[in-house]
């Protein structure tokens, strides 16, 4: 299995970007897909999860939207009025179930860096 995000980059104070992550290989089920961040000298911090329920953080709550195509078995984060205190690694993660004998897993992909900068 395998999650692959895309969408980072360099956008400037109150823009807007949309990372979107795929997930690929063996999937029998999808519990939950969703996103994480890492600032410099931060731990990694829950974005937004969507499974059952959707949680978001609540410094990002009315700005950042998560979605996903269950069909594609991909997950979107659309954010908007991005603040520099946004800027980090964005990880997006997915609690997968390969096949029928495995319970879930938890996958993380590569990371992509958000950059908020005027």
């Amino acid at each position: 299995v395998q999650l692959q995000a895309s969408g980072g980059g360099l956008v400037q104070p109150g823009g807007s970007l949309r990372l979107s992550c795929a997930a690929s290989g063996s999937i029998f089920s999808i519990n939950f897909m969703g996103w994480y961040r890492q600032a410099p000298g931060k731990q990694r911090a829950l974005v937004a999860l969507r499974g059952g329920n959707t949680n978001y953080a609540d410094s990002v709550k009315g700005r950042f939207t998560i979605s996903r195509d269950n069909a594609n078995n991909t997950v979107y984060l659309q954010m908007n009025s991005l603040k520099p205190e946004d800027t980090a690694v964005y990880y997006c993660t997915a609690g997968i179930r390969p096949n029928v004998y495995t319970g879930y897993v938890t996958y993380w992909g590569q990371g992509t860096q958000v950059t908020v900068s005027s």
